[in-house]
């Protein structure tokens, strides 16, 4: 009995479990992974991930998936990086409120159009959020020109590329301003999904629409609502990832639906809907971004890292799997 309920624990925990053992294996590798300078680097090259898997926990709860968020992301990042243009003067905080003006009202717009094809029009959500990636990718290259959009102030970094709490160790700052929005952000999303009656309807319409629309729940708003989230979310990501590098690119986020998507499945997201939770794909979050820290410094590959990040993507549809068929 009590080698069952181990056992039961460790599944439960297995993204746990996994992300301790990775932490070691790497620390043994190289000794710099392991120092707080490098942790406080992965802090911070885990935030845009963390917010895309955030608003995909939303749409994947459902029943849903999306995987236009990195173009609908570059594309917002572009826009912010356009607006910022425009407002060469501003201090930090004024552009800093610009650019999740930008991110929210792109975010309402893509996101608004996704939900309300996909619950009231019935076009398969694959579909759907696919050619939506093709049409918010096309858009940046098309009002770019291919280029990027350069010649930023320097308050347009203030997002992703500030550090406070500057000592004479580290000049340039110890805690990433990316991080603290990340945090306020992630922990803002958590509550909605797990303390509020809109979060208790996205998991009741992923359990079972049907049930769902017989308790008196508005089930294609519910939809609708969870897309406008996810896709806000991956707008955040997008001027976050522009501001970090100071300029908006049209190709930035490539593929980063894929790392999204495996990080919140990895944190216990089922893939056929009904249940997740925003905490626990943090740690999802934390092992692509640990594997990813991690080969870098011990200088593999990075195609090799590719088929590495491939085979957790499959590995976590696989886990997901198994746990949905012991729980019938």
């Amino acid at each position: 009995m009590e080698k069952k309920s181990f056992g039961k624990l460790i599944s439960e925990n297995v993204v746990v479990v996994t992300l301790i053992l990775l932490c070691i294996l790497f620390g043994i590798g190289n000794h710099v992974f392991l120092s707080f300078k490098n942790i406080l680097n992965l802090l911070s090259q885990m935030c845009i991930n963390a917010l895309l898997a955030t608003g995909l926990v939303y749409v994947i709860i459902l029943g849903g998936i999306d995987i236009s968020v990195g173009g609908t992301g570059a594309l917002a990042g572009v826009f912010s990086a356009f607006v910022g243009l425009l407002m060469p003067n501003a201090n930090s905080i004024m552009m800093l409120i610009m650019q999740v003006a930008v991110a929210v009202l792109a975010g309402v717009v893509i996101g608004g159009i996704i939900g309300y094809l996909i619950a009231y029009l019935n076009v398969v959500p694959m579909i759907c959020t696919l050619a939506m990636l093709n049409i918010t990718r096309g858009l940046a290259y098309v009002v770019t020109g291919g280029q990027p959009v350069y010649g930023l102030a320097n308050p347009y970094a203030f997002l992703g590329a500030t550090r406070l709490l500057k000592t004479e160790g580290m000049p340039n700052g110890i805690i990433p301003v990316i991080t603290i929005f990340t945090v306020i952000v992630v922990f803002l999303m958590h509550i909605l999904l797990s303390k509020t009656v809109f979060g208790r309807h996205v998991y009741a319409v992923g359990s079972n629409r049907n049930v769902a629309h017989l308790s008196g729940i508005n089930v294609k708003k519910t939809i609708l609502l969870g897309h406008v989230i996810c896709s806000v979310m991956a707008c955040l990501a997008g001027v976050a990832s522009a501001s970090k590098i100071q300029n908006g690119q049209p190709g930035a986020m490539d593929a980063y639906e894929m790392y999204a998507i495996a990080s919140a499945v990895l944190g216990g997201t089922s893939l056929v809907g009904g249940s997740g939770s925003v905490a626990r794909a943090m740690f999802g979050v934390a092992v692509i971004a640990v594997i990813k820290n991690g080969m870098d410094l011990m200088q593999i590959s990075s195609y090799w890292q590719k088929v590495v990040i491939g085979v957790i993507i499959l590995l976590a549809v696989v886990l997901d799997m198994w746990q949905q068929k012991s729980k019938d």
